[in-house]
């Protein structure tokens, strides 16, 4: 078990009120348990399950099981068969706000996919018609593209592109927008892994500062009555609640909307409905979850141009960088 140091002591008293709080917040980063693992069903679920499973949470959707104890679903093959894909459920948390959008949807861009994961809970979540989805960090196209591909989703497109690039070419077009934004990491800590310079405050402006810019493109690619979806995988108020807050602000046509199934996990660090799963819950490693709704009308027929100029097709791997 290690110290706590003083940046972590000083976040947990922004997150509590109560000591005891702050207590459980910060042993459960320092001292890390395993969390059991999730999987989301891409084929029919088979009839005798190889897992044994945990029962449902109240923002679990059906085609995601909690598995129990310690099991590890990655080395079935029903997982190399493209059956299911593995994630944590602090990812199932994040995603539940999908939940709250009619379906289904027509389009849905994920801004920032790798390792596909929200893309593939967007899919199972708002059966959209179009699926695209994007990594700026080039080096990690090739898995994104090889999830997708193992989990059949062969009709989505990748990209590899700045997200103004989708703000230029595809303005007030996509339905659903997912951003799961570049962050300091520092639930990576409950998982037992490393996250460097997470609580320092410089890594943190840093990482706020691009969260805003990936979101300041994103809000211009939400068609008329779309969704934007932020989440994060940090505990941090400038990177989460403070994020939200500057996006209305600048972008009064969106609205945060509340998502019932969270209502549990509402944040009290905000006025507006945004939500958070702590690492002490026992549930995942934690995060951060907002929807916005946009409330202007405006709406652009999509650029076949553009995306077939720029989109690499699944189920052709080779063309991957």
């Amino acid at each position: 078990m290690g110290e706590p140091s003083n940046l972590l002591l000083k976040l947990s008293r922004r997150l509590f009120n109560e000591e005891r709080d702050r207590a459980a917040f910060v042993e459960a980063l320092i001292n890390p348990q395993p969390f059991p693992a999730a999987i989301v069903w891409m084929q029919p679920r088979p009839e005798v399950l190889p897992f044994a499973i945990a029962p449902p949470l109240p923002w679990q959707p059906p085609w995601v099981d909690r598995l129990s104890s310690d099991q590890r679903p990655g080395q079935h093959d029903l997982h190399q068969a493209g059956a299911y894909y593995c994630l944590d459920m602090a990812s199932v948390f994040s995603a539940a706000v999908f939940g709250a959008i009619a379906t289904p949807s027509e389009s849905v861009l994920d801004l920032c996919a790798a390792p596909g994961g929200k893309s593939l809970l967007a899919w199972k979540a708002l059966t959209p018609e179009h699926l695209w989805c994007n990594e700026v960090v080039r080096k990690r196209v090739r898995i994104l593209i090889s999830n997708l591909k193992r989990c059949g989703l062969t009709d989505s497109l990748v990209f590899n592109l700045d997200p103004q690039t989708f703000a230029e070419q595809l303005p007030h077009t996509a339905s659903v927008v997912v951003v799961d934004a570049p962050c300091s990491g520092q639930s990576l800590l409950a998982k037992g892994d490393q996250a460097l310079g997470c609580f320092h405050p410089v890594n943190i402006k840093k990482n706020a500062s691009r969260q805003k810019r990936i979101l300041a493109s994103a809000t211009q690619t939400v068609a008329g009555g779309g969704y934007l979806a932020y989440m994060t995988c940090t505990f941090s108020l400038e990177e989460n609640e403070q994020v939200v807050e500057w996006l209305i602000k600048k972008f009064p046509q969106f609205e945060a909307v509340e998502v019932p199934a969270l209502a549990d996990h509402a944040s009290p660090l905000a006025a507006f409905p945004c939500y958070r799963l702590w690492p002490q819950s026992g549930l995942g490693a934690g995060g951060f979850t907002a929807l916005l709704h946009n409330k202007a009308t405006s709406t652009e027929p999509i650029n076949l141009d553009f995306l077939t100029a720029k989109g690499m097709q699944i189920y052709s791997i080779e063309r991957s960088p």
